[in-house]
């Protein structure tokens, strides 16, 4: 059975397991115990569970924060090792393909780590256990989870068998372009500036909005997209601006036409 499977199998059942039994969990499938399971039970807390419960419960938020360094850093590493032959722009290609919100939320969902999540009655019944955000932040709080509890080497292996075992498949997968790096880099090529996004709206409660997010270049609205995170309204937006400047005259041929 693949690692994956292997997760999928462990990490069926309730989100409710004691710190013991979700330490348990992880040894199984990862070949990690958690030496202070205290860490694991706080990755696994988003912040609308530690609001509503009576206890002290602390959110992921902080984890999250060290996880996403450590996810850099590790990432990084393995690049400038794995090729040689990647220039920095390459490398920085690369990097946003394999720590990017839809990759995480990905491997979030394929080990059923998105199931484990701590999450108050109101956020189950929005939706939240599904929503890229969330599960890639709470991905990211484990790696800071690891880190703490069993060092550098330990949280380099969590990485490596989840997402850095499945770089191939990311980079393979046309939803991962990173469109705002595309525009950023089209616009340059042609002599223009860098775009600019602005926020057009915010609609819905904190734990359910969406933007819709307009991006500008050479002055004007190029491009307009929505999503349930401002990186993924931007992107979107990103995209229909390319899908729109490129079938445009170029500023070196302003006499060419088409259709």
């Amino acid at each position: 059975m693949s690692f994956l499977g292997l997760l999928k199998d462990i990490f069926k059942g309730s989100d409710k397991r004691e710190s013991g039994t979700l330490a348990d969990t992880f040894d199984k499938g990862l070949g990690y115990r958690f030496k202070n399971s205290k860490y694991l039970l706080e990755a696994l807390t988003h912040r609308s569970f530690a609001r509503a419960s009576n206890n002290s419960s602390q959110s992921y938020e902080r984890l999250e924060f060290l996880g996403d360094a450590i996810l850099g850093a590790i990432v990084s590493e393995y690049l400038h090792d794995a090729h040689p032959d990647y220039d920095e722009g390459n490398l920085t290609k690369t990097k946003a393909f394999l720590v990017n919100e839809l990759a995480l939320s990905t491997v979030g969902r394929d080990c059923g780590l998105n199931n484990l999540i701590r999450i108050s009655a109101e956020e189950e019944k929005s939706g939240g256990r599904n929503r890229n955000s969330m599960i890639s932040d709470a991905v990211e709080a484990v790696i800071g989870a690891i880190y703490i509890d069993g060092g550098f080497g330990a949280a380099r292996e969590f990485v490596h068998r989840l997402i850095i075992s499945r770089e191939d498949d990311f980079l393979a997968d046309a939803s991962q372009r990173n469109y705002k790096g595309e525009l950023l880099e089209y616009l340059q090529a042609r002599g223009e500036g860098a775009p600019y996004y602005e926020v057009l709206s915010e609609e819905g409660p904190d734990h359910d909005k969406t933007f819709q997010i307009a991006v500008r270049a050479g002055g004007k609205i190029t491009g307009v997209g929505t999503g349930q995170s401002k990186k993924e309204a931007e992107q979107k937006a990103a995209a229909a601006a390319l899908a729109e400047i490129k079938q445009e005259p170029t500023p070196s041929n302003p006499n060419h036409n088409h259709n």
